[in-house]
Protein backbone atom coordinates (compact mmCIF):
# COMPACT_ATOMS: atom_id res chain seq x y z
CA UNK A 1 0.00 0.00 0.00
CA UNK A 2 1.36 3.67 -0.23
CA UNK A 3 -1.68 5.28 0.47
CA UNK A 4 -4.62 4.08 2.37
CA UNK A 5 -7.21 4.00 5.48
CA UNK A 6 -6.98 1.47 7.68
CA UNK A 7 -9.76 0.39 10.47
CA UNK A 8 -12.27 -2.16 11.30
CA UNK A 9 -14.83 -2.24 8.94
CA UNK A 10 -14.07 0.17 5.99
CA UNK A 11 -16.72 -1.56 3.18
CA UNK A 12 -18.69 1.34 2.83
CA UNK A 13 -15.94 3.89 3.56
CA UNK A 14 -16.24 6.95 1.47
CA UNK A 15 -12.04 7.69 2.08
CA UNK A 16 -11.43 6.21 -1.67
CA UNK A 17 -13.44 8.04 -3.58
CA UNK A 18 -12.45 11.38 -1.78
CA UNK A 19 -9.22 10.68 -2.52
CA UNK A 20 -9.51 9.57 -6.03
CA UNK A 21 -10.93 13.13 -6.72
CA UNK A 22 -8.41 14.62 -5.31
CA UNK A 23 -6.12 12.52 -7.73
CA UNK A 24 -2.65 12.85 -6.07
CA UNK A 25 -1.74 9.25 -5.93
CA UNK A 26 -3.70 5.62 -5.24
CA UNK A 27 -5.37 5.26 -2.61
CA UNK A 28 -7.36 1.82 -1.04
CA UNK A 29 -9.09 0.97 1.91
CA UNK A 30 -7.40 -2.00 4.52
CA UNK A 31 -9.51 -3.61 6.73
CA UNK A 32 -7.40 -4.78 9.95
CA UNK A 33 -8.28 -7.02 12.66
CA UNK A 34 -6.62 -6.20 16.08
CA UNK A 35 -4.07 -8.77 15.88
CA UNK A 36 -3.10 -7.54 12.52
CA UNK A 37 -2.69 -3.91 13.25
CA UNK A 38 0.90 -4.70 15.38
CA UNK A 39 2.35 -6.50 12.39
CA UNK A 40 0.96 -3.55 9.54
CA UNK A 41 2.60 -0.80 11.40
CA UNK A 42 5.81 -2.20 12.14
CA UNK A 43 6.24 -3.37 8.63
CA UNK A 44 5.62 0.46 7.58
CA UNK A 45 4.89 -0.99 4.23
CA UNK A 46 3.03 2.37 3.47
CA UNK A 47 3.23 6.16 2.64
CA UNK A 48 0.58 7.40 4.22
CA UNK A 49 -2.56 6.57 5.88
CA UNK A 50 -5.64 7.42 7.09
CA UNK A 51 -6.70 5.69 10.50
CA UNK A 52 -10.14 5.17 11.55
CA UNK A 53 -11.89 3.07 14.11
CA UNK A 54 -10.81 2.07 16.32
CA UNK A 55 -7.36 2.37 15.64
CA UNK A 56 -6.99 6.19 16.07
CA UNK A 57 -5.34 5.61 19.73
CA UNK A 58 -3.95 2.41 18.96
CA UNK A 59 -1.41 3.53 16.65
CA UNK A 60 0.04 5.93 18.91
CA UNK A 61 2.86 3.59 20.53
CA UNK A 62 4.12 3.02 17.11
CA UNK A 63 4.59 6.22 15.39
CA UNK A 64 7.79 8.32 16.06
CA UNK A 65 6.24 11.51 16.62
CA UNK A 66 3.45 13.33 16.90
CA UNK A 67 2.32 16.51 15.86
CA UNK A 68 1.15 19.13 18.75
CA UNK A 69 -2.14 18.86 18.23
CA UNK A 70 -2.27 15.07 17.94
CA UNK A 71 -0.53 14.61 21.05
CA UNK A 72 -2.27 17.04 22.45
CA UNK A 73 -5.76 14.93 21.74
CA UNK A 74 -4.43 11.85 22.63
CA UNK A 75 -5.44 10.21 18.64
CA UNK A 76 -4.22 10.07 15.57
CA UNK A 77 -6.23 9.65 11.97
CA UNK A 78 -3.50 10.53 9.48
CA UNK A 79 0.27 8.99 9.29
CA UNK A 80 2.87 10.20 7.23
CA UNK A 81 6.03 7.65 6.35
CA UNK A 82 9.37 9.41 6.25
CA UNK A 83 12.23 7.59 5.81
CA UNK A 84 10.59 4.61 8.11
CA UNK A 85 9.57 6.91 10.55
CA UNK A 86 6.27 7.13 11.42
CA UNK A 87 4.77 10.88 12.18
CA UNK A 88 1.03 11.38 13.66
CA UNK A 89 -1.18 13.90 12.89
CA UNK A 90 -4.91 14.55 13.53
CA UNK A 91 -6.78 16.51 10.51
CA UNK A 92 -10.16 15.41 12.20
CA UNK A 93 -9.40 18.81 14.34
CA UNK A 94 -9.17 20.70 10.97
CA UNK A 95 -12.49 18.96 9.43
CA UNK A 96 -14.67 19.71 12.13
CA UNK A 97 -13.42 23.53 12.50
CA UNK A 98 -14.28 23.50 8.72
CA UNK A 99 -17.80 21.94 9.40
CA UNK A 100 -18.63 24.76 12.49
CA UNK A 101 -17.20 27.45 10.27
CA UNK A 102 -19.80 26.46 7.19
CA UNK A 103 -22.37 25.83 9.51
CA UNK A 104 -21.91 29.52 10.58
CA UNK A 105 -22.58 28.10 14.55
CA UNK A 106 -20.94 30.94 17.00
CA UNK A 107 -19.37 28.65 19.98
CA UNK A 108 -18.08 31.23 22.45
CA UNK A 109 -19.43 30.65 25.83
CA UNK A 110 -21.83 27.92 24.62
CA UNK A 111 -22.54 25.15 26.94
CA UNK A 112 -21.60 22.30 24.81
CA UNK A 113 -22.39 18.02 24.93
CA UNK A 114 -20.09 15.38 23.57
CA UNK A 115 -21.42 12.53 23.26
CA UNK A 116 -18.97 9.78 23.00
CA UNK A 117 -15.95 8.97 24.90
CA UNK A 118 -13.53 7.93 22.06
CA UNK A 119 -10.92 9.63 19.60
CA UNK A 120 -13.02 11.52 17.89
CA UNK A 121 -14.67 13.03 21.44
CA UNK A 122 -11.39 14.21 22.07
CA UNK A 123 -11.36 16.05 18.64
CA UNK A 124 -14.17 17.70 19.31
CA UNK A 125 -13.17 18.37 23.08
CA UNK A 126 -9.86 20.23 21.36
CA UNK A 127 -12.40 21.85 18.48
CA UNK A 128 -14.84 23.29 21.36
CA UNK A 129 -12.18 24.31 23.28
CA UNK A 130 -9.96 26.30 20.91
CA UNK A 131 -13.52 28.21 19.83
CA UNK A 132 -14.25 29.73 22.80
CA UNK A 133 -17.25 27.23 24.39
CA UNK A 134 -18.24 27.94 28.07
CA UNK A 135 -18.35 24.65 29.48
CA UNK A 136 -18.55 21.42 28.21
CA UNK A 137 -18.99 17.67 29.35
CA UNK A 138 -18.69 14.56 27.86
CA UNK A 139 -21.56 12.22 27.64
CA UNK A 140 -21.19 8.26 27.58
CA UNK A 141 -23.12 5.18 28.17
CA UNK A 142 -21.06 4.02 31.20
CA UNK A 143 -20.13 7.38 32.79
CA UNK A 144 -16.64 6.65 33.52
CA UNK A 145 -13.59 8.74 33.04
CA UNK A 146 -15.66 12.07 34.64
CA UNK A 147 -18.27 11.38 31.58
CA UNK A 148 -22.10 12.30 32.45
CA UNK A 149 -24.52 9.25 31.21
CA UNK A 150 -26.94 10.07 28.80
CA UNK A 151 -29.82 10.43 31.81
CA UNK A 152 -27.56 12.96 33.24
CA UNK A 153 -26.95 15.06 30.20
CA UNK A 154 -30.89 15.42 30.15
CA UNK A 155 -31.30 15.88 33.81
CA UNK A 156 -28.97 17.95 34.80
CA UNK A 157 -28.21 20.16 31.02
CA UNK A 158 -31.31 20.80 29.44
CA UNK A 159 -29.92 24.11 29.21
CA UNK A 160 -26.70 22.44 26.55
CA UNK A 161 -26.88 24.80 23.37
CA UNK A 162 -24.30 22.90 21.31
CA UNK A 163 -24.13 19.19 21.10
CA UNK A 164 -22.06 16.95 19.14
CA UNK A 165 -22.35 13.50 18.42
CA UNK A 166 -19.21 11.33 18.30
CA UNK A 167 -20.28 7.77 18.56
CA UNK A 168 -21.10 5.61 15.51
CA UNK A 169 -24.79 5.37 17.28
CA UNK A 170 -27.15 5.53 13.78
CA UNK A 171 -23.95 4.60 11.35
CA UNK A 172 -24.78 2.62 8.68
CA UNK A 173 -25.70 -0.28 8.80
CA UNK A 174 -27.83 0.60 11.98
CA UNK A 175 -29.67 3.80 10.69
CA UNK A 176 -32.72 3.39 12.78
CA UNK A 177 -30.50 4.22 16.14
CA UNK A 178 -30.50 8.01 17.80
CA UNK A 179 -28.08 8.71 20.64
CA UNK A 180 -30.45 10.82 21.96
CA UNK A 181 -33.57 12.69 21.93
CA UNK A 182 -33.38 16.23 21.39
CA UNK A 183 -36.28 17.42 22.70
CA UNK A 184 -35.26 17.24 26.15
CA UNK A 185 -32.45 20.25 25.42
CA UNK A 186 -34.96 23.30 25.73
CA UNK A 187 -32.35 25.92 24.67
CA UNK A 188 -30.70 23.89 21.63
CA UNK A 189 -29.06 25.60 18.89
CA UNK A 190 -26.66 23.30 16.66
CA UNK A 191 -26.49 19.39 16.54
CA UNK A 192 -23.05 18.16 14.77
CA UNK A 193 -22.97 14.46 13.77
CA UNK A 194 -19.39 13.00 12.80
CA UNK A 195 -21.31 10.08 10.76
CA UNK A 196 -21.21 10.99 7.27
CA UNK A 197 -23.52 7.33 6.50
CA UNK A 198 -26.22 8.36 6.19
CA UNK A 199 -25.71 11.75 4.84
CA UNK A 200 -28.66 12.55 7.80
CA UNK A 201 -28.91 10.39 10.47
CA UNK A 202 -32.01 10.36 12.82
CA UNK A 203 -29.97 13.26 14.88
CA UNK A 204 -29.78 15.21 12.34
CA UNK A 205 -33.05 15.36 10.85
CA UNK A 206 -34.76 15.59 14.47
CA UNK A 207 -32.54 19.12 14.51
CA UNK A 208 -33.22 19.81 11.30
CA UNK A 209 -37.40 19.28 11.80
CA UNK A 210 -36.38 21.12 14.77
CA UNK A 211 -35.51 24.43 13.00
CA UNK A 212 -31.87 24.29 14.09
CA UNK A 213 -28.17 24.28 12.74
CA UNK A 214 -27.44 20.39 11.82
CA UNK A 215 -24.70 18.85 9.55
CA UNK A 216 -23.93 15.58 9.15
CA UNK A 217 -19.83 14.74 8.88
CA UNK A 218 -19.42 14.51 5.15
CA UNK A 219 -17.91 17.97 5.05
CA UNK A 220 -16.00 17.26 8.00
CA UNK A 221 -14.66 13.93 5.98
CA UNK A 222 -13.66 15.65 3.20
CA UNK A 223 -12.33 18.61 4.99
CA UNK A 224 -10.02 16.07 6.74
CA UNK A 225 -9.22 14.14 3.74
CA UNK A 226 -7.84 16.97 2.05
CA UNK A 227 -5.46 18.30 5.06
CA UNK A 228 -4.38 14.75 5.07
CA UNK A 229 -3.31 14.96 1.24
CA UNK A 230 -1.62 17.95 1.93
CA UNK A 231 0.74 16.24 4.63
CA UNK A 232 1.01 13.32 2.30
CA UNK A 233 2.28 15.27 -0.70
CA UNK A 234 3.71 18.22 1.29
CA UNK A 235 2.04 20.38 -0.91
CA UNK A 236 -0.94 22.95 -0.73
CA UNK A 237 -3.92 22.25 -2.25
CA UNK A 238 -7.11 25.43 -3.28
CA UNK A 239 -8.46 26.63 -0.69
CA UNK A 240 -11.82 25.99 -2.64
CA UNK A 241 -10.96 21.76 -2.86
CA UNK A 242 -12.85 20.99 0.06
CA UNK A 243 -15.88 22.49 -1.43
CA UNK A 244 -15.48 21.61 -4.53
CA UNK A 245 -14.98 17.37 -3.39
CA UNK A 246 -18.00 17.98 -0.70
CA UNK A 247 -20.49 19.09 -3.54
CA UNK A 248 -19.64 16.89 -6.15
CA UNK A 249 -19.57 13.85 -3.42
CA UNK A 250 -22.97 14.94 -1.74
CA UNK A 251 -23.98 15.18 -5.78
CA UNK A 252 -23.01 11.27 -6.22
CA UNK A 253 -24.19 9.95 -2.33
CA UNK A 254 -27.65 11.51 -2.43
CA UNK A 255 -30.53 9.85 -4.03
CA UNK A 256 -33.07 11.90 -5.66
CA UNK A 257 -36.90 10.40 -4.28
CA UNK A 258 -39.39 11.17 -6.16
CA UNK A 259 -43.02 11.53 -4.29
CA UNK A 260 -46.41 12.14 -5.93
CA UNK A 261 -49.73 10.84 -6.18
CA UNK A 262 -50.40 8.02 -8.49
CA UNK A 263 -50.24 8.61 -12.24
CA UNK A 264 -47.89 11.54 -11.10
CA UNK A 265 -45.32 10.58 -13.66
CA UNK A 266 -42.87 9.34 -10.86
CA UNK A 267 -41.86 6.36 -12.71
CA UNK A 268 -41.61 8.10 -16.26
CA UNK A 269 -39.63 11.31 -14.40
CA UNK A 270 -37.62 8.80 -12.88
CA UNK A 271 -36.13 6.66 -16.12
CA UNK A 272 -35.37 9.98 -17.83
CA UNK A 273 -33.17 10.91 -14.68
CA UNK A 274 -31.34 7.72 -14.94
CA UNK A 275 -30.60 7.98 -18.14
CA UNK A 276 -29.38 11.62 -17.77
CA UNK A 277 -27.41 10.95 -15.04
CA UNK A 278 -26.01 7.35 -15.80
CA UNK A 279 -27.81 6.39 -12.32
CA UNK A 280 -30.10 3.10 -11.44
CA UNK A 281 -33.88 3.62 -10.82
CA UNK A 282 -35.93 1.65 -8.56
CA UNK A 283 -39.27 1.79 -8.31
CA UNK A 284 -41.52 1.16 -5.13
CA UNK A 285 -44.01 -0.13 -6.71
CA UNK A 286 -42.07 -2.39 -9.05
CA UNK A 287 -40.20 -4.02 -6.53
CA UNK A 288 -43.40 -4.74 -4.43
CA UNK A 289 -44.97 -6.76 -7.39
CA UNK A 290 -42.07 -8.32 -7.99
CA UNK A 291 -41.63 -9.70 -4.62
CA UNK A 292 -45.34 -10.56 -4.40
CA UNK A 293 -45.74 -11.84 -7.46
CA UNK A 294 -48.96 -10.48 -8.36
CA UNK A 295 -50.20 -7.28 -9.33
CA UNK A 296 -50.69 -4.05 -6.55
CA UNK A 297 -54.31 -4.53 -7.69
CA UNK A 298 -54.54 -8.35 -6.94
CA UNK A 299 -52.58 -7.42 -3.51
CA UNK A 300 -54.98 -5.37 -2.20
CA UNK A 301 -57.71 -7.90 -2.54
CA UNK A 302 -56.50 -10.62 -1.87
CA UNK A 303 -54.41 -9.37 1.40
CA UNK A 304 -55.50 -5.92 1.84
CA UNK A 305 -53.74 -2.56 2.29
CA UNK A 306 -52.26 -2.69 5.63
CA UNK A 307 -50.32 -5.87 3.92
CA UNK A 308 -49.42 -3.63 0.67
CA UNK A 309 -47.97 -1.27 3.02
CA UNK A 310 -45.76 -3.61 5.31
CA UNK A 311 -44.15 -4.40 1.76
CA UNK A 312 -43.87 -0.92 0.81
CA UNK A 313 -41.82 -0.30 3.86
CA UNK A 314 -39.83 -3.10 4.71
CA UNK A 315 -38.72 -2.62 0.52
CA UNK A 316 -37.87 1.10 1.34
CA UNK A 317 -36.29 0.30 4.37
CA UNK A 318 -33.62 -1.64 2.33
CA UNK A 319 -33.45 0.82 -0.58
CA UNK A 320 -33.27 3.97 0.74
CA UNK A 321 -29.69 2.85 3.13
CA UNK A 322 -28.18 2.66 -0.50
CA UNK A 323 -26.50 5.40 -2.42
CA UNK A 324 -26.67 7.09 -5.49
CA UNK A 325 -30.08 6.08 -6.63
CA UNK A 326 -32.97 7.22 -8.44
CA UNK A 327 -36.19 6.33 -6.43
CA UNK A 328 -39.63 6.39 -7.98
CA UNK A 329 -41.61 5.77 -4.56
CA UNK A 330 -45.76 4.95 -4.40
CA UNK A 331 -48.16 7.31 -4.39
CA UNK A 332 -49.03 6.46 -0.40
CA UNK A 333 -45.61 5.82 0.33
CA UNK A 334 -45.02 9.31 2.33
CA UNK A 335 -48.42 8.31 4.15
CA UNK A 336 -45.76 6.42 7.26
CA UNK A 337 -43.72 8.74 8.72
CA UNK A 338 -40.85 6.20 9.17
CA UNK A 339 -41.20 5.98 5.31
CA UNK A 340 -40.80 9.42 5.04
CA UNK A 341 -37.29 9.84 7.92
CA UNK A 342 -35.45 6.44 5.96
CA UNK A 343 -36.11 7.89 2.18
CA UNK A 344 -34.69 11.09 3.83
CA UNK A 345 -31.55 9.81 5.46
CA UNK A 346 -29.81 9.59 2.06
CA UNK A 347 -32.32 11.12 -0.12
CA UNK A 348 -33.67 14.90 -1.19
CA UNK A 349 -37.85 14.53 -1.65
CA UNK A 350 -38.65 16.19 -5.18
CA UNK A 351 -43.22 16.73 -5.05
CA UNK A 352 -44.02 15.89 -8.85
CA UNK A 353 -47.17 17.87 -8.15
CA UNK A 354 -49.09 17.36 -11.15
CA UNK A 355 -52.56 18.38 -11.00
CA UNK A 356 -55.38 16.57 -10.54
CA UNK A 357 -57.14 17.12 -13.86
CA UNK A 358 -53.81 15.70 -15.54
CA UNK A 359 -54.05 12.60 -13.32
CA UNK A 360 -55.38 9.64 -15.18
CA UNK A 361 -57.20 6.71 -13.47
CA UNK A 362 -56.17 3.19 -14.19
CA UNK A 363 -57.13 -0.02 -13.13
CA UNK A 364 -53.94 -0.74 -11.34
CA UNK A 365 -54.06 1.99 -9.05
CA UNK A 366 -56.72 0.75 -6.16
CA UNK A 367 -57.04 3.65 -4.38
CA UNK A 368 -56.58 5.96 -7.93
CA UNK A 369 -58.93 4.02 -10.71
CA UNK A 370 -61.65 6.95 -11.14
CA UNK A 371 -61.55 10.58 -11.19
CA UNK A 372 -63.58 11.15 -8.49
CA UNK A 373 -60.96 8.92 -6.03
CA UNK A 374 -57.85 11.20 -7.79
CA UNK A 375 -59.67 14.09 -6.94
CA UNK A 376 -60.54 13.05 -3.45
CA UNK A 377 -56.71 11.65 -3.14
CA UNK A 378 -55.26 14.72 -3.90
CA UNK A 379 -57.07 17.08 -1.47
CA UNK A 380 -55.82 14.64 1.38
CA UNK A 381 -52.73 13.99 0.61
CA UNK A 382 -51.76 17.67 -0.91
CA UNK A 383 -50.55 18.37 3.10
CA UNK A 384 -48.56 15.80 3.59
CA UNK A 385 -46.56 15.39 0.25
CA UNK A 386 -45.48 19.59 0.95
CA UNK A 387 -44.79 18.64 4.50
CA UNK A 388 -42.29 15.59 3.13
CA UNK A 389 -40.77 17.52 0.38
CA UNK A 390 -37.68 19.30 -0.24
CA UNK A 391 -38.58 20.82 -3.25
CA UNK A 392 -41.80 21.38 -4.67
CA UNK A 393 -41.28 20.50 -8.54
CA UNK A 394 -44.72 21.45 -10.58
CA UNK A 395 -45.44 19.51 -13.32
CA UNK A 396 -48.15 21.12 -15.51
CA UNK A 397 -45.79 19.75 -18.66
CA UNK A 398 -44.02 16.92 -19.99
CA UNK A 399 -41.77 14.59 -18.04
CA UNK A 400 -38.40 15.54 -20.15
CA UNK A 401 -39.18 19.51 -18.68
CA UNK A 402 -39.74 18.15 -14.93
CA UNK A 403 -36.66 15.92 -15.48
CA UNK A 404 -34.61 18.80 -16.33
CA UNK A 405 -35.85 21.15 -13.87
CA UNK A 406 -34.90 18.27 -11.20
CA UNK A 407 -31.45 17.67 -12.82
CA UNK A 408 -30.80 21.61 -12.93
CA UNK A 409 -31.25 21.48 -8.78
CA UNK A 410 -29.21 19.01 -8.09
CA UNK A 411 -26.17 19.51 -10.13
Amino acid sequence: MEYGCIGRCLIHSFSPTIHRMIGRYEYESRELSPEELASFMAERDFHGINVTIPYKKAVIPYLNELSPRAKSIGAVNTVVNRNGLLYGYNTDFGGMQALLSKMGVDIRGQKALILGSGGTSKTALAVLQSSGAGEIFRVSRSGKDRALTYDQARSLHSDAQIIVNTTPCGMFPDTDKQPIDLTAFRDLRAVVDAIYNPLRTDLILQAQGMGLAAEGGLYMLVAQAVLAAELFSEQPLPECETQRIYDELLSQRRNVVLIGMPGSGKTTVGRLLAKELGRNMLDVDELIVQRAGCPISQIFESRGQEYFRRMETEIITEISRKNGLIIASGGGSVLSKENVRRLSQNGRLFFIDRPPDHLLPTADRPLADNEEKITKLYRERLPIYLDAADRVVKADGPPEAVARYIIRSIL
